[in-house]
């Protein structure tokens, strides 16, 4: 029997070309519970970055990536929420988690999640600049509580998704993620 107390539970905010990335290597790389939050549907333009396949087009993100990480390892536990994230839900959606993952797409929402949780004990593993094909400046920064993986600069309305450098981000992130796991469970 496990006990709640030896759960490391991550919480992902946003499951397209980063959330669902995330998540797909840390069911990989044995982390056995997951809370997955999106609002959203697959598209048939989702799939050149995403963990999602042509069949699951139309369907919500949380359930199909549910889905498709149980297929990884059937034995882990994943809830999931079709949630529009606000300051009103926002702190009691994740209030079981012990790290957030912020994929979130809209700058408004990536504000909310980060500034949600700043000076929390919950740490928040976000992205910045995931655009572009350069790959040479992603970097991990650390700020309190806040841990931001990308190039920090280069948005979506100035450079093209390169579906690279957002694998790329995503593991750095995952690994942000096990390491804080690693922490936790000295």
């Amino acid at each position: 029997m496990i006990n709640d107390s030896d759960v490391f539970r991550v919480g992902i905010a946003g499951l397209g070309g980063i959330g669902s990335q995330v998540a797909q290597i840390l069911v990989r790389s044995y982390i056995r519970s997951l809370f997955l939050v999106d609002f959203d549907r697959v598209e048939q333009t989702n799939l050149d970055r995403q963990f999602y396949f042509n069949d699951q087009v139309g369907e919500y993100k949380a359930d199909m990536l549910a889905i498709n990480l149980k297929r990884i390892n059937p034995d882990i536990s994943i809830e999931t929420a079709h949630a529009r994230l606000d300051p009103g839900n926002i702190i009691d959606i994740f209030k079981n988690c012990q790290v957030i993952v912020e994929g979130v797409d809209d700058k408004q929402t990536k504000k909310l999640v980060v500034e949600a949780f700043a000076g929390r004990v919950i740490p928040v593993v976000s992205a910045s600049g995931i655009a572009g094909k350069d790959m040479t400046t992603v970097t991990v920064k650390s700020m309190g509580n806040l841990i931001v993986a990308g190039d920090l600069v280069t948005d979506e309305a100035d450079a093209g998704l390169f579906p690279p450098k957002i694998y790329m981000v995503a593991s750095l992130m995952a690994g942000e993620v096990l390491k804080l796991k690693d922490e936790r469970f000295k």
